[in-house]
């Protein structure tokens, strides 16, 4: 395809998306022409920072992060309100590695960065937590489509919020989905000691327990460990039907090929972070087989603006996968630029990024209230989102697919 052909069939899915998924936002707009003047507003260039990881850990999350990233700032750029206040949007890329240590590096960099007006990130939980502190003091926003701990907005920050449900709700949905719907008795509950799958596992058990299950066994295990062979060995001998990992498709896939080498048939059930092509590719087909996964919202094609936001995705990406965190993510982007123009709007552009424009952009952010990929984006006092959708998934045939009776 010719570079002007692609240019304008992503152009047209944009068209479909902005007129899906118009940017709106709940906050009371003052007079649009504020940072304007007679000659037109004075161009603008504001910054996105994407926070994920991007050479290490759960990569296809934080690449997808980055590209629905870019395509809401492309989005935005072609609307007529950034154009009205001579704004543009760019983002910057931030490669936490999955690492906390590394996370707060990169918060640093954003913090410093005098054009940034909002962080997208982190994905685990684990850089998510310590990283807030960094955008807290330097007035940031940031809107994570993935960290859901719960530990994230008990904080009380003002500035951080999230587009997905938290553990309280992902991890009591699976077990009374393993318990009651599938009938489980006997379940091994792991976790990877990151806050992110000691969230889940802790939910889970204790709500598995409250539904008549019986937890058989608990184990730790680290989020870098890649061989299970003395974890199976155990396994094994307490004889689950079910195991509960909170982790990350790169080590749950190796967990399940391992515990299917060693015997073990109870099938391997985890968190939105299993919900990956990458799990099945990395496990193989036929060790993924029957798995399990909650994905936090719906499946994209069940909903509103789902098709627009993967031809507009497909488009810009041809051949890439979307990721079950990538319409999250997306709005996430949204809830930022949103958030940015109407600070804009209120102190002018040229002000967004001082400290006036800062507290205008948290407050903005704080006030969301537009109908988004994922449908309904607004957020409670603390920062989580209201959207509590959760959907099992299952491998079947060697794809994701959602879970029916």
């Amino acid at each position: 395809m010719k570079i002007g052909t692609a240019r304008t069939a992503r152009l047209l899915a944009l068209s479909a998306l902005v007129a899906a998924t118009a940017i709106t936002s709940g906050c009371a707009k003052s007079a649009a022409g504020t940072a304007a003047t007679d000659s037109g507003p004075k161009p603008v260039v504001l910054k996105i920072g994407v926070g994920a990881p991007l050479t290490a850990g759960v990569v296809a999350y934080g690449k997808g992060s980055v590209n629905v990233t870019k395509l809401a700032a492309e989005k935005a750029n072609a609307s007529e309100r950034a154009k009205k206040l001579g704004v543009t949007f760019e983002v910057v890329e931030g490669d936490d590695q999955g690492d906390p240590k590394v996370g707060v590096t990169v918060a640093n960099v954003f913090a410093s960065n005098p054009k940034l007006v909002g962080v997208v990130g982190h994905i685990n939980s684990g850089v998510s937590i310590p990283a807030s502190k960094v955008y807290n003091d330097a007035k940031l926003v940031v809107v994570t489509s993935a960290a859901t701990n719960p530990t994230l907005t008990d904080q009380g920050f003002n500035n951080v919020f999230r587009t997905c449900t938290v553990d309280t709700v992902q991890g009591t949905f699976a077990a009374d989905k393993a318990a009651k719907d599938l009938g489980y008795k006997r379940a091994v509950v792991i976790d990877d000691s990151t806050p992110y799958g000691e969230g889940l596992a802790t939910y889970f058990g204790q709500q598995f327990k409250a539904d008549g299950g019986d937890v058989v066994l608990t184990e730790k295990t680290s989020d870098k460990d890649s061989d299970f062979t003395a974890l199976v060995t155990k396994i094994k001998a307490a004889n689950p039907d079910v195991i509960y990992y909170g982790g990350l498709y790169n080590a749950g896939s190796l967990l399940t090929k391992q515990l299917k080498e060693g015997g073990v048939s109870a099938p391997l059930f985890g968190g939105d972070g299993f919900a990956s092509p990458d799990y099945i590719k990395l496990a193989g087909g036929a060790a993924a087989e029957g798995d399990f996964s909650t994905q936090i919202g719906l499946p994209l094609d069940t909903l509103p603006s789902g098709a627009e936001f993967k031809t507009a995705y497909e488009s810009a990406y041809p051949g890439v996968e979307i990721t079950p965190t990538d319409a999250y993510g997306y709005d996430a982007a949204q809830v930022i630029i949103n958030a940015a123009l109407t600070a804009a709007e209120k102190v002018g552009a040229d002000k967004v990024t001082t400290p006036a424009g800062r507290d205008a952009i948290i407050a903005a952010a704080a006030a969301t209230d537009f109908e988004g990929v994922t449908g309904k984006v607004a957020f409670d006092a603390k920062g989580d989102t209201r959207n509590k959708a959760v959907t099992l998934l299952t491998v079947k045939n060697g794809e994701w697919t959602t879970w029916t009776k």
